[in-house]
């Protein structure tokens, strides 16, 4: 009697194996790399300096101490402007999308998808392009402008699919019952339909903000590298080996990043988060 061969059996475990590599490689190295300079001086000594001298400025370096406070002051304004400027163009458009009576509502949303698709380079130089051809490209006042308009032009999808994903599924009763009990349309706005879809505004809030401090690429880009945020700020401490300094800085950004995702309830593993703008991420 001869014995039939066993298919090989692939577990769960196994198939992790590639993605566990692949995370401890490119993700965790990385950051560990980053921790280490952060916590370290030139020496190689663990050291609590490099926090002291980013809070107080007063690390002896010319670049660090004059570029610091400008440019952290400089990201929060573009940043907190960008995100503003994108719910306030995304939530309508997200609410019309989700509420128009055509049948396939994917197909109007798919016309601001489309140009994710397009290279981001390409994106960017063609509406600097258009920026130059209307005259207010490469001017010292027009500079914010354009990297505002270059953020918002680059993060818009990523306000509008999150909140066109919770309005989509809000629960239409609700509304109904409003305007039953004599609420006005505008009141059944602001009472219901506002309130239901704020975790899909504050998703899209953190998928704009934290980019779009560190986006340098749209900053030198949109300005002819004059404007700097707190992205190509990191980029210029290692240039000019400042890694400790470069490294304190991006640790802090991602603290900063965890603690808003952890506070928009990025973190929420329960099943009703589907509801909430988080199954597209």
């Amino acid at each position: 009697m001869t014995k039939t061969k066993k298919a090989p059996i692939f577990s769960r475990k196994l198939l992790a194996i590639p993605y566990a590599l692949f995370l401890g490689i490119f993700v965790v190295m990385p950051l560990l790399i980053i921790v280490y300079y952060a916590f370290t001086d030139m020496d190689g000594a663990f050291t609590l300096e490099n926090f002291k001298i980013f809070f107080s400025g007063s690390g002896g370096d010319s670049f660090f101490e004059t570029a610091r406070f400008k440019t952290i002051v400089q990201s929060f304004l573009i940043s907190i402007t960008s995100t503003l400027v994108c719910l306030l163009i995304a939530y309508p458009v997200a609410y019309i999308i989700a509420n128009c009576k055509l049948k396939n509502k994917s197909g109007l949303l798919l016309l601001f998808i489309v140009p994710m698709w397009v290279n981001f380079v390409l994106r960017i130089n063609a509406l600097k392009e258009v920026l130059d051809w209307i005259g207010i490209y490469n001017k010292p006042q027009w500079n914010l402008f354009n990297t505002v308009l270059g953020m918002v032009y680059d993060f818009l999808p990523f306000m509008i699919l999150p909140i066109y994903t919770t309005i989509i599924k809000l629960d239409k009763s609700h509304l109904e019952a409003a305007l039953d009990l004599g609420a006005t349309p505008v009141t059944a706005f602001l009472r219901v339909t506002l309130p239901l879809s704020k975790a899909g505004i504050m998703s899209g809030i953190s998928m704009v903000f934290l980019p779009s401090m560190t986006n340098y690429v749209v900053s030198n880009y949109m300005t002819f590298n004059h404007t700097k945020i707190i992205g190509s700020f990191i980029d210029e401490c290692f240039k000019n080996d400042l890694w400790n300094m470069g490294s304190v800085t991006a640790l802090l950004l991602l603290t900063l990043m965890f603690l808003m995702t952890w506070a928009t309830g990025g973190f929420n593993t329960e099943s009703e988060t589907n509801t909430r703008g988080t199954s597209l991420w």
